[in-house]
């Protein structure tokens, strides 16, 4: 299990390019912020604390958009809770992982990212509500995305 978040500031997400970790399945990637759950840690717990760690910010306002499921060959099955939040406190600091930006909303599809992200990345745009996705991986390659128990066609992020 785990989270992720995407911190909003006006029009713009603040997103973490994954440069610095060894061995990292993102390296490379841009991606919002979050990570595992600590024994005993609920969805939000896990959220507060982990941008906090990896940004020096305390969220005072945020929501929970979906779940999104990842199968990847070789890799198992990941549940991940998915947020938004559009309230914080507290300034960046430097993460261990990667180097933190803002970046505007309208620009992030151009960054290196999972094909996947695009999709939810899409759906938050949208202003979908709480939604079910689930993305299947072989290697980096996207295969199949099924959201709320329907296929979606290739490129529908697009």
């Amino acid at each position: 299990m785990t989270t992720l978040c995407y911190v909003e500031q006006g029009d713009s997400y603040l997103m973490l390019h994954r440069v610095k970790k060894k061995k990292d399945v993102n390296a490379g990637k841009w991606i919002g912020i979050g990570g595992h759950f600590e024994e005993g840690e609920s969805p939000e717990e896990c959220l507060l604390r982990e941008v906090e760690e990896e940004t020096g910010l305390l969220l005072t306002r945020y929501a929970f958009r979906g779940l999104v499921t990842f199968t990847q060959e070789g890799y198992g099955t990941e549940y991940m809770c998915l947020y938004t939040a559009d309230g914080f406190s507290g300034e960046l600091k430097e993460c261990s992982e990667g180097e933190l930006a803002w970046i505007k909303k309208k620009d992030i599809l151009s960054l290196p990212l999972w094909e996947g992200d695009t999709v939810f990345l899409s759906l938050l745009a949208a202003g979908a509500p709480f939604f079910s996705l689930k993305l299947e991986y072989k290697g980096d390659t996207l295969v199949s995305a099924v959201l709320n128990g329907r296929p979606l066609e290739r490129g529908i992020a697009q």
